[in-house]
């Protein structure tokens, strides 16, 4: 504990932390890295420090009390020379940068294959390939075989019926309709 007294922290420095975490019985050491932008409360029994740090894009801070016996190391990485006992502008600066570097962005959509991926891509694309010629091979197929028989119906047509059978077909269903009006009107004098 005293030399953490010692250690003398302050705002700017990069540190890192070994915190003790307990989970279902047993004790792992979990280090933070990050930059200190407030220490509070000095060299008392109350004193505190603030690192933050920034994973995975995302800026988490921690509160770490300096006496805290779950701390098992702290180590100074790196001492930054600043102007101001609290950094909480930085909060306000990486957030202007990370907006910053959104405007330039563009999306890309690039990525590697393996020589599987590659292959099975390749392989995939020889057999639509084939199904695509298959296809238009089946369709001018069938599209010749409907004007063949259309061709055919249209010859046939020709050959059996003459000109004149269609009048002779109109004049006797004519007479059939001419017949059964009268063939009514006798039935019904009959009754």
């Amino acid at each position: 504990m005293e030399d953490r007294k010692d250690l003398g922290i302050r705002s700017g420095d990069t540190v890192r932390v070994h915190q003790k975490i307990q989970e279902k019985g047993k004790t792992r050491i979990q280090v933070f890295e990050g930059l200190v932008i407030a220490r509070k409360h000095g060299s008392e029994a109350g004193g505190t420090f603030t690192v933050r740090a920034t994973m995975s894009g995302v800026g988490v801070e921690k509160v770490f009390p300096l006496y805290s016996p779950l701390i098992d190391k702290i180590e100074i990485v790196r001492r930054s020379k600043v102007r101001r006992a609290k950094l909480y502008y930085i909060r306000d600066k990486v957030s202007r940068e990370i907006r910053r570097q959104l405007r330039n962005m563009k999306l890309v959509a690039l990525a590697t294959q393996s020589e599987k991926e590659q292959a099975e891509k390749a392989e995939r694309l020889v057999k639509e390939a084939e199904e695509k010629a298959v296809k238009e091979v089946e369709m001018k197929a069938q599209a010749e075989a409907v004007e063949k028989t259309a061709q055919e119906k249209a010859t046939t047509e020709a050959d059996v019926k003459p000109e004149d059978a269609p009048d002779e077909i109109v004049e006797e269903k004519e007479e059939v309709t001419e017949e059964s009006p009268a063939e009514e009107s006798e039935e019904t004098k009959e009754a």
